[in-house]
């Protein structure tokens, strides 16, 4: 487990705010240092862990419970846990934090922060664009709700700041928490 030890880095943040980017980036750097890292994304969680649930806001929750329980697993027995799911609903985001530090385990919460117009100006899919006209039903942040956390350990904003920016600011916090070590350059 060499110079890491096992935490739930956890990302929020509506879509195209940068989530996947900034966990990948991280997960690549980790495992270049030799650390042990998971990452799970939420689009390849629904395919392979949450099939068949839909967007309805039961569904969402049972989704980011599965996607906490494992984490919570993986980080308990000294992996680095980075999650990269919307996660709307703080209540829910809460109640995973809750059973992660149950366990005597760190749980760092990093919102990926970006205005609706920057999301929409960015959005290569036009997802955003077809909520906003009406098209799509249930697009969090547009006609579903996203709660945005009120107190998380890490804001970075994606819409200001560049990704190395961001990756250094996540990367400045684990070192300064004891998380990681200190040694030579991550990102």
């Amino acid at each position: 487990m060499g110079g890491h030890k096992g935490f739930v880095l956890w990302f929020t943040g509506m879509s195209g705010a940068g989530k996947s980017t900034l966990s990948e980036r991280l997960a690549i750097g980790f495992k270049a240092r030799g650390y042990q890292v998971e990452l799970l994304d939420g689009d390849e969680v629904r395919t392979h862990l949450s099939k068949g649930l839909t967007f309805s806001r039961e569904d969402r929750d049972t989704n980011v419970r599965r996607i906490g329980w494992v984490a919570r697993l993986l980080a308990r027995n000294g992996v680095i846990a980075i999650t990269a799911a919307i996660s709307p609903f703080a209540e829910i985001r809460d109640e995973v934090r809750s059973d992660v530090t149950g366990d005597s385990t760190a749980f760092i919460e990093v919102y990926a922060s970006a205005p609706l117009d920057a999301l929409v100006e960015r959005d290569v899919k036009g997802l955003y664009k077809k909520a906003l006209a009406g098209e799509i039903a249930s697009f969090t942040g547009v006609s579903d709700p996203y709660e945005a956390p009120s107190k998380p350990e890490i804001t970075v904003f994606t819409s200001v700041d560049s990704v190395e920016v961001s990756e250094r600011q996540i990367i400045d916090y684990l070192v300064a928490e004891g998380l990681i070590d200190g040694g030579s350059e991550i990102a």
